[in-house]
């Protein structure tokens, strides 16, 4: 059985995966190009993408700006597959952002940590660009649909439901986190239900992408019979040779246990899940990581306030450098045995799809052998 695929507007994705945004340098042009070439969606993450360069501290508009351009323009010189960009609501520079990705004439922009509101209305005379609001309730996906549809006359091309499994910052409480009423499932199927009559009502299909937490080819399955178009996956893409950070970053996934993914409260204002390492024991104990603020990348982040600089941290970790930062991480991360090539992952991704199907024929024959075998047993008693 064959991935179905993926529509949304006139984009027709032929693998229904979309790989997670991971900012800091994690899913860049390398990535993003290799997943696209595999028929997924590939996304570049805006945030901090300029962190290399020379000018960030000193004009860092221009310097994420610029590094934005370059890496979708690499993307598009390595791939003619769909390209995303991941970019936060909660940063700082989030307005010049989308308007770049734009311009570069970006197939998709996901866009979270916060409702995109204004979001259609950066949007130019003849531009393609389908918008893809991240979020993590069927309240907010209703609430972002009435703005747009009042303020610009524009339906959502899609939503990304994040659950709590996620990696990197989630958008809940640390109480709602195991809490059963916050499951992805829950929260696809309420997604659905709710975004199923405006989608009617204005005869525009709004396909909804389950993220957080899904990890194998059988999950896939399993969203899609919940009502999901397609999956969004970031963990598993971590451990490819293409992911663009260092190999350092990608063997602390092979080396985690489960008891090593911790819930941690960011200097943004948000929980996170992340792996446990020394930098975190030594916030978590009361340390503070003296630190001076050139970025100003998080509206929400408070400098003066808070024990270290996440920006600085999430990039030395992506250099392999984890005396000086950590790694944001899924909540399946600790079942990562070995590094694959994307298409490898792609593949196995597939097969285990197909083998699902293999696997609830071979559960319905073993159900009707058994009741065969209880009416002889009954029919030989009588």
């Amino acid at each position: 059985m064959d991935f179905p695929t993926l529509k949304i507007g006139d984009i027709v994705c032929p693998v229904p995966i979309v790989q997670g945004g991971m900012g800091i340098g994690i899913s860049l042009s390398k990535l993003a190009s290799a997943v696209a070439n595999e028929g997924g969606i590939g996304v570049i993450a805006g945030a901090m993408i300029g962190i290399g360069e020379p000018d960030v501290t000193k004009d860092p508009v221009e310097a994420n700006n610029r590094a934005l351009r370059r890496e979708i323009r690499e993307a598009r010189s390595l791939t003619g597959g769909i390209i995303g960009v991941n970019i936060m609501v909660a940063l700082t520079h989030y307005p010049d952002l989308v308007k770049t990705s734009i311009e570069e004439g970006i197939d998709i922009i996901f866009s979270g940590a916060g409702l995109p509101m204004d979001l259609p209305g950066y949007l130019t005379k003849g531009s393609r660009t389908k918008l893809v609001p991240i979020v993590s309730s069927a309240r907010a996906a209703k609430l972002i649909c009435q703005k747009w549809i009042n303020r610009f006359n524009y339906i959502p091309d899609a939503f990304v439901v994040e659950g709590p499994k996620a990696g990197g910052h989630l958008g809940f409480k640390e109480s709602q986190i195991d809490d059963p009423d916050f499951t992805l499932e829950r929260l696809v199927k309420n997604v659905v239900e709710t975004i199923k009559p405006l989608a009617e009502a204005h005869n525009t299909p709004i396909p909804i992408i389950a993220a957080g937490g899904v990890y194998t080819g059988e999950d896939i399955r399993y969203f899609l019979n919940l009502g999901a178009s397609a999956v969004q996956m970031g963990t598993r893409f971590v451990a490819t040779h293409e992911c663009d950070a260092d190999l350092s970053f990608k063997q602390t996934f092979l080396a985690a246990g489960k008891e090593d993914l911790v819930i941690i409260k960011s200097p943004v204002g948000m929980p996170g899940r992340a792996l446990r390492n020394k930098f975190l024991d030594d916030v978590g104990a009361g340390g503070k990581k003296p630190f001076r603020c050139p970025y100003h990348c998080v509206k929400t982040c408070n400098p003066s306030k808070s024990p270290y600089c996440i920006t600085l941290a999430l990039s030395g970790a992506k250099k392999g450098k984890f005396k000086y930062g950590f790694a944001f991480a899924g909540s399946n991360a600790y079942r990562v045995n070995k590094i694959v090539s994307v298409k490898e992952l792609m593949d196995s991704l597939h097969e285990e799809y197909r083998q699902s199907f293999s696997d609830s024929k071979d559960n319905v024959s073993a159900e009707l052998n058994c009741d065969i075998d209880s009416c002889g047993k009954v029919a030989a008693i009588l």
